[in-house]
């Protein structure tokens, strides 16, 4: 391997062990909890938008997350791999075909809406839960 590649791969384990980088797609609702300096201030601000891009490239992997305020749509590129980043969040997942959806930038109103992903598949339910709270996997399973 690389030295470089060792090197990211270092950088990259030490970001992950600071905040969780959630398993995302395009086409899914995230929240990015961004540090941002003003002054000598410093504020957590919420970008929350839909994911239309992710591009895997190791330490310098990046998303883009459109969303619309105040009737014009604003588009902002993050590296996964960021210190400014606090907390990733996923919001709901889409169900999409394609990995990029740049097509959403010319549609408007309710043509530009992506069906949610339903998980109707019984393990895939419980596997979705289990990963969220182990808890509420032993309370059904006391159910039965």
């Amino acid at each position: 391997m690389n030295i470089i590649d060792e090197i990211e791969q270092e950088q990259i384990k030490e970001i992950t062990e600071k905040r969780i980088v959630p398993d995302f797609g395009s086409g899914d609702t995230l929240k990015v909890h961004l540090k941002v300096v003003e002054g000598t201030r410093e504020r957590i601000q919420v970008f929350e938008g839909l994911c239309i891009a992710k591009s895997n490239r190791s330490l310098n992997s990046t998303f883009t997350v459109r969303k619309i305020s105040n009737g014009e749509g604003v588009e902002r590129v993050f590296p996964v791999y960021s210190p400014l980043i606090e907390k990733l969040e996923v919001v709901r997942r889409g169900d999409v075909r394609r990995s990029k959806l740049y097509y959403i930038r010319s549609l408007s109103g309710k043509k530009a809406r992506i069906k949610e992903k339903r998980f109707d598949n019984r393990t895939n339910v419980s596997n979705k839960v289990a990963e969220e709270s182990p808890s509420i996997v032993e309370e059904n399973k006391e159910d039965k």
